[in-house]
């Protein structure tokens, strides 16, 4: 799969069901539709502000009502599966794209409609709309930005580093001296939000490209059921490196309590030095701590296993219609409204934490440094992730083996084992002839 060339330049360039939050929007105008109510159930952080706005639009423009069920990240695809499962899902659900998600977590073919002949298909980007589709057919409505809020990098306070003398590390052996001297001066390196579930997890698939680099064809052995997680010296050295650093504090004292959610805070407050986070963390910072600049940060690649290289990740949160909604015509009418040219760049506009849109006719806001970090990291690869079949789908599965690592009732091979084991229960289920 990593032969498959990346076919666009991204245009110009994620049961007890706790509710984190609704919104319930009023409708102010009569139409035909008038009195349907549009239930849409997401992870956190999948449905921004901006968007609610569009959809209280939508609502005065058409009177259907639009109703977002939020569910907290760790829980979100156990609530979904057990809807999915139970016919009962929401009218328009969210998901992670990539392949074996739409197949394995959604089995679209089945829970979703097929969106191949919608008028916003021809304006998205092809990789993106590749990552939604399944089988020839399109699935999933991925409004996302996929550079801006997808590339996660190292976020680095400038400031520190200078007043501590450390250089941007190319080395994962330069990264942890510099943690070392940063938590030597009473600064904790790097904030890791581990509570969510699923951030820690990030630091080992976006090393898929060196992975790839060390061992060509390494993906294509993986989906060839050839070769395993566990037994690749190399992604075992690269998950021992991130037990590393949680074992010598690096990650600070309370990381498996930390919430993504406080990430600008903790990055403003200067109580650390660096973070792994989207290129569009910096901006976001300054947006809800304005003394605070964007000028401030700098990026460089998450160094694990001395990775140098930025990958492409044109997978992320998309919307797909529930196959047994009664209101399919209506959430179809709700998707093109949302990506309809002004609305999309509203949205853009109007999220700190976006830089981008994967859609023609949408105006792109880069900032210098985030332009220089794409112009000396030039994305040439895929994520291990949207490359290696049966690895997405377990990430919340992953990120509770790795707390398992962290706290000792598992080692890095234990953790590549249990990846293997997964991997192979999916494939089984999804009747995968490469493992028989």
């Amino acid at each position: 799969m990593l032969k498959r060339t990346v076919r666009s330049a991204l245009l110009g360039t994620a049961l007890g069901v706790v509710v984190v939050g609704t919104t319930s929007l009023i409708a102010t105008a009569q139409s035909p539709a008038s009195g349907v109510t549009l239930t849409v159930m997401a992870s956190q952080e999948w449905i921004k502000p901006a968007e609610q706005d569009l959809g209280k639009k939508f609502e005065e423009q058409t009177g259907i009502h639009v109703d977002y069920q939020i569910l907290p990240a760790d829980q979100y695809f156990n609530v979904l599966k057990t809807k999915l499962n139970a016919g009962e899902a929401t009218d328009i659900f969210g998901g992670q794209t990539g392949k074996s998600d739409l197949k394995l977590q959604y089995d679209v073919a089945n829970n979703a409609v097929d969106l191949t002949g919608e008028e916003w298909t021809t304006r998205i980007d092809p990789a993106a709309l590749d990552q939604s589709s399944l089988d020839g057919k399109v699935y999933g409505a991925e409004i996302w930005d996929i550079i801006g809020s997808n590339y996660f990098v190292t976020v680095y306070n400038k400031d520190i580093f200078q007043q501590l003398g450390i250089s941007v590390p190319k080395t994962f052996d330069e990264f942890a001296a510099a943690c070392t001297t940063i938590k030597a001066a009473g600064i904790t390196p790097i904030y890791e939000p581990i509570s969510d579930g699923w951030h820690q997890v990030l630091w080992f698939p976006f090393a898929g490209p060196s992975f790839e680099q060390a061992e060509p064809g390494l993906a294509d052995k993986l989906n060839a059921n050839t070769a395993t997680f566990a037994g690749d010296a190399n992604m075992t050295t690269a998950m021992t490196q991130i037990n590393q650093l949680y074992q010598s504090g690096c990650f600070g004292d309370n990381a498996l309590s930390d919430a993504y959610a406080d990430t600008d805070k903790a990055m403003a407050s200067g109580k650390f030095a660096m973070t792994v986070s989207p290129l569009s963390r910096p901006v976001s910072i300054e947006h809800d701590f304005p003394n605070v600049k964007a000028s401030s940060f700098g990026f460089f690649p998450i160094p694990i296993f001395d990775n140098q290289l930025q990958p492409v990740h044109p997978a992320g949160p998309a919307k797909f219609i529930y196959s047994k909604s009664p209101h399919v015509d209506q959430a179809k009418q709700y998707l093109d409204f949302l990506m309809q040219p002004d609305n999309l760049q509203y949205l853009l506009d109007n999220t700190p934490d976006f830089s981008t849109l994967p859609f023609t006719g949408v105006k792109s806001k880069w900032d210098d440094a985030q332009t220089a970090f794409l112009d000396t990291y030039p994305a040439k690869t895929l994520v291990y992730q949207d490359v290696v079949n049966y690895l997405n789908p377990q990430w919340i599965d992953l990120g509770k083996d790795m707390v398992s690592m962290f706290t000792g009732s598992m080692t890095p091979a234990d953790v590549m084992a249990s990846i293997d084991q997964r991997r192979t229960d999916m494939a089984k289920a999804a009747n995968d002839p490469a493992w028989p």
